[in-house]
């Protein structure tokens, strides 16, 4: 069992997924916050008939999983439908990324939150919080290219989200991801040697 937890966590496109990656290639478990979502609201999943209820079948696509394009568009335009989500969604997500970290069996685990700075419950559970940060106009080169939106759609999502500054703030550790993987990799590697360490510190101060 793991007792030493990272908050990974990045405004969309920063590489949250690629520094993930590295830690796991390196050792570590994950548990990802967005991967649960998509568990919870694929067909068969644990949220479906509770959203179902709430907005009605019309947010179900034809395979019976979340229609995640439509539920945002709802979510973006109505506070309210925002709320109500959230409040049918995060409690579920919390509960099954706290069952995972407890039972990860790495010397630490990496818990992927890209709303960890502003969810305000992740932070007590984290041990560190790890910041992905490049400059914003990097952000919307990437989610452009990636997902074919437009330039204010990205804007659009960025403004919902914490701002740099605020993640910076907030963050125990920093990593600087401008570049490509060359210069990715050796700030990942570092930092995977600081948390071996600080976890078995942790560990033996808990013995």
């Amino acid at each position: 069992m793991s007792d030493f937890v990272v908050g990974l966590t990045g405004g969309i496109g920063s590489g949250k997924s690629t520094v993930g990656d590295l830690l796991v290639a390196a050792g570590a478990a994950l548990v990802d916050t967005d991967a649960i979502a998509h568990e919870l609201t694929a067909p068969g999943g644990a949220a479906l008939p509770e959203l179902v209820a709430a907005f009605g079948p019309q947010i179900a696509d034809e395979r019976g999983a979340l229609d995640r394009a439509a539920m945002r568009r709802l979510a973006f335009a109505d506070p309210v439908a925002k709320a109500k989500l959230e409040g049918i969604l995060h409690p579920l997500i919390r509960q099954l990324a706290a069952e995972r970290c407890r039972l990860a069996s790495t010397p630490y685990v990496v818990l992927a939150v890209p709303l960890l700075v502003e969810s305000g419950n992740y932070r007590q559970r984290c041990d560190r919080v790890l910041a992905v940060d490049c400059p914003e106009s990097r952000q919307i080169e990437r989610v452009m290219a990636r997902n074919g939106m437009a330039e204010n759609e990205v804007k659009a999502i960025m403004a919902a989200q914490a701002t740099r500054q605020q993640r910076l703030a907030a963050a125990d550790d920093v990593v600087f991801n401008d570049g490509g993987l060359a210069a990715l990799s050796p700030q990942v590697a570092e930092l995977h040697q600081k948390y071996l360490r600080l976890s078995a510190e942790k560990a033996k101060a808990n013995c």
